[in-house]
């Protein structure tokens, strides 16, 4: 990783190896801001306050290996990053304002992809991971992460039944608790249905009388001004010497007619005229029967005028027009279906949700066994590894219960609380010597004690569920001792699968590391390129002795020092 004004960290190189590395320093120097620098690297949370002081923006960037065809690699490639010769590029930039972009194989990513790829690349553990632990939803998580298939398996099909029950529930309150709204809205519906089929209108009705109600209410001008026309046209019996339109055209064409066959294009006129009568003699014909049919009956119009007012009483409530009343009728239809079907739809309802209750006991029946018989094997393998770690007379055990509720599932005849992730409750309890009750970690355990149960936790882990990096932060606080000698050699052990990167204040652990980094500052407080170096031969064993006495170059100090050396390479 490089890291750029973060903290305390001008501009440094921290270099990772395979195997276990330990990061140690003066209290105050920066080891923390390694810890922070991979946590960006891996999606952490960003915080302007990290920026160091006076820069514009901290940088860190970090080149990591990853296993080929893993499900890392593949979200990667999917959001587009290339690897290069099978590693990741990622960076992470925080301003001074606050704000935060990363970038994965030469793209520019969203954060919260990066912590996607970290639940497959690296586990991150630190004193607030502990405390974690003590909150009892993180025990029944570990629990489960642990027993792998055997729980996930009956886990997924219980939360599918679940959010089902769920959803089944919620209807069914919402039916039967709007009871009285809902039957005032059918009340409504029904009223206005029948208010609309009394009516009976059809489609286009309202502009038909519309139509039919101006012409009947202008008849005798409509009439007349038709009688007239038609004289004008065809002329008036009574009046044999009048002219007319259709006298005057055929006495054009007549005359027309003697000399047309001298000049085509008199005779074109000629033909032309006589389309005209044609014409003029349909019209006039037309006209005689409007003026024959037109209807001026009173009773008519009147017949017309309410009819058209029931339609317009429609309209007022039900839409614009009749074709906006004929689709609220439909609509409507369809909703007073849907109302005066709840009866039905509660007894469906009832039945599925009664069907839902009883799967999801016998799922959670499962998934309890399945929880009970990891638990077992988790807590052995705990108790084990802490065997290793100075705490050989300690027992670990899970108490897996169930909390009595009459509006729960039945399980095992007993009628239990329940929630997305079952009916159990999952508790970690540690013994730590012969004779002590099993007690909650939470209660139970030093801060030392704590530290160990977190190890093993994380050891047994690696041999069900690895990933290839794990990052310690003072997981060895409130460590000591032969505590912390054997702390030191279960990572060397957990660094034979993985690489194992601790920040840590004690030689005891720093001595059986692979390699030691030392995170100095400089005489005006940062952190520059020559503050992260690796530590080799006289250099490690300066570094030990201050770690075990605050003084380098105590003889007492390097013997101890050395000492440790010794026996952390005759161990590996």
């Amino acid at each position: 990783m490089r890291i750029r004004s973060l903290g305390v960290i001008d501009d440094a190189v921290v270099e990772l190896s395979p195997g276990f590395t330990a990061v140690t320093g003066e209290t105050g120097a920066g080891k923390t801001m390694v810890v922070t620098s991979l946590g960006l690297l891996l999606g952490g949370r960003a915080d302007a306050a990290l920026v160091r002081i006076g820069a514009r923006n901290a940088v860190v960037e970090g080149r990591i290996a990853v296993p080929e065809g893993s499900p890392a690699v593949v979200r990667a490639e999917e959001a587009g990053a290339e690897l290069d010769e099978g590693t990741l590029l990622v960076s992470r930039t925080v301003s001074a304002e606050g704000r935060s972009r990363a970038h994965l194989g030469g793209r520019s990513v969203p954060v919260g992809l990066l912590a996607e790829l970290a639940d497959d690349l690296v586990a991150v553990h630190g004193q607030s991971d502990q405390q974690g632990l003590l909150k009892l939803s993180r025990q029944r998580q570990a629990l489960d992460r642990y027993a792998g298939y055997a729980v996930a398996v009956p886990l997924g099909k219980y939360a599918e039944a679940y959010k089902r029950l769920r959803a089944v529930t919620a209807e069914l309150e919402e039916i039967t608790t709007r009871a009285r709204e809902r039957a005032q809205e059918a009340d409504l519906l029904r009223f206005g249905l029948e208010e609309i089929a009394a009516v009976e209108p059809r489609a286009g009705e309202d502009t038909e009388l519309a139509e039919e109600a101006e012409r009947l209410g202008h008849a005798e001008a409509l009439a007349s001004a038709a009688a007239v026309a038609h004289a004008a046209l065809a002329g008036n019996p009574e009046d044999p010497e009048g002219v007319d339109a259709g006298t005057l055209v055929a006495g054009a064409q007549r005359a027309l007619e003697a000399v047309r066959a001298h000049d085509p294009a008199l005779a074109a006129l000629t033909d032309r005229i006589g389309e005209i009568g044609i014409l003029l003699r349909d019209v006039a014909g037309e006209l005689a029967g409007y003026a024959d049919d037109l209807d001026a009956d009173p009773l008519r119009l009147a017949a017309v005028e309410e009819r058209r007012a029931a339609l317009t009483a429609l309209t007022r409530k039900y839409g614009e027009d009749v074709a906006e009343v004929l689709a609220w009728a439909e609509r409507s239809a369809a909703r007073l279906g849907e109302l005066e079907g709840d009866d039905e739809r509660i007894g469906e309802l009832t039945a599925e949700r009664d069907a839902l209750r009883s799967e999801l006991g016998a799922l959670a029946q499962e998934l309890s066994e399945a929880r009970a018989e990891a638990g077992e094997r988790f807590a052995a393998a705990v108790t084990e590894e802490l065997a290793s770690l100075a705490m050989p007379h300690a027992r670990v055990s899970f108490d897996i219960r169930q909390t009595e509720d009459p509006d729960g599932v039945e399980v095992n005849g007993r009628t239990v609380a329940y929630g997305p992730s079952g009916v159990d409750e999952v508790e970690l309890l540690l013994a730590p010597h012969p004779g002590a009750p099993p007690r909650p970690i939470a209660k139970g355990a030093s801060g030392g004690e704590l530290s160990r149960v977190m190890l093993a936790v994380e050891v047994v882990f690696a041999g069900t569920d690895p990933v290839p990096t794990y990052l310690f932060d003072e997981v060895d606080a409130g460590v000591g001792g032969k505590a912390a000698v054997e702390i030191g050699r279960r990572l060397a052990r957990l660094a034979k699968k993985a690489q194992v990167v601790v920040v840590t204040h004690l030689p005891q652990v720093a001595a059986f590391a692979d390699r030691q980094l030392l995170v100095e500052k400089t005489d005006d407080g940062s952190v520059t390129r020559s503050g992260v170096k690796v530590l080799e031969g006289e250099d490690r064993v300066r570094e030990l002795s201050r770690m075990l006495a605050g003084q380098e170059n105590s003889e007492t100090a390097r013997a101890h020092a050395e000492e440790l050396l010794a026996a952390a390479r005759a161990d590996a």
